[in-house]
């Protein structure tokens, strides 16, 4: 039963990754290659190549994976090797072969508008594959390399990094500045929406309570949220006196609750809400669970 559980598990990862590379083929056709913007990637290197000499982005985009796959099989595993080559050839299909003989008119309007929603939609695409725990290859496995070597580095601003020598080439073969600045406009786009994605459902509120009635206080959120409550000893630093401090981490949709509660069993009580990027443990994501 496990393993039954484990092969759907992979098949809906699966599934998540190549609904993310659509929405990443889908902005990179009918958006970001028409505005003549590279912004970083391999897709981006794929489509200064097509403004240079013609060849299909998809096609080129999955020929400079190849030794990148082979970094990411030695370092990232076969379950991250088989998401990236299904993405990969996903792209490659998508971009080529289903969105180009369709003929759909792509958008020539305001490149502003152009780089924003492509931005949107390809940070939405990656941010869906990297939730899934993998990769649409190219300068990704590199993000992603930096993200396990560095924990503190956000993925979205880990890629930021990366693409930075994309957007000084892009300068180079469209010989615009104009091109490079609109890139680095779809890349500050891509970054947030992939970071709102993946971490998302992540965050939540961390609440310091101090109150005289810590108990009833406590009693209430174990009760009506079956929260967890940590008691801390603390003391006043003017007084001396020694109280307890009730610490609670919750979801975001749960502050409010403990607020009404808290308002009600002691209007007088001193509580501070800090937001909490990520959050993982018992009632949140597992902490062996990659992000």
């Amino acid at each position: 039963m496990k393993k039954y559980g484990s092969r759907l598990e992979l098949m809906f990862e699966g599934l998540m990754v190549v609904t993310g590379t659509a929405f990443l083929a889908f902005a990179t056709y009918y958006f970001i290659t028409p505005s003549s913007v590279a912004p970083g990637g391999v897709s981006g290197i794929a489509i200064l190549v097509n403004y240079c000499t013609g060849l299909p982005v998809g096609l080129v985009s999955a020929l400079i994976n190849v030794p990148l796959l082979v970094i990411g099989w030695r370092q990232l595993g076969r379950e991250f090797l088989w998401k990236t080559l299904l993405s990969v050839v996903s792209f490659t299909i998508f971009y080529d072969y289903v969105f180009t003989p369709l003929g759909l008119p792509v958008y020539t309007g305001e490149r502003l508008m152009a780089c924003l929603f492509g931005g949107v939609l390809t940070g939405t695409g990656l941010g869906i594959v990297f939730y899934s725990a993998g990769s649409t290859g190219g300068t990704d496995i590199v993000s992603k390399l930096l993200h396990q070597r560095f924990p503190h580095i956000q993925l979205g601003r880990a890629m930021m990094m990366v693409d930075f020598v994309v957007i000084t080439a892009s300068v180079i073969v469209f010989r615009s500045i104009e091109a490079a600045l609109y890139g680095v406009i779809v890349i500050f786009a891509t970054s947030q929406l992939i970071d709102v994605v993946v971490y998302s459902s992540d965050r939540g509120k961390l609440l310091y309570i101090f109150s005289e009635h810590y108990e009833a206080i406590t009693k209430e959120i174990l009760d009506r949220l079956s929260r967890g409550v940590t008691l801390l000893h603390g003391e006043g630093g003017f007084t001396g006196e020694r109280k307890r401090v009730i610490l609670c981490a919750l979801r975001a949709s749960e502050y409010h609750q403990v607020k009404r509660i808290v308002r009600q069993l002691d209007p007088d009580a001193f509580m501070i809400a800090a937001d909490s990027t990520e959050t993982m443990g018992e009632g949140f994501k597992p902490v062996e669970q990659e992000s």
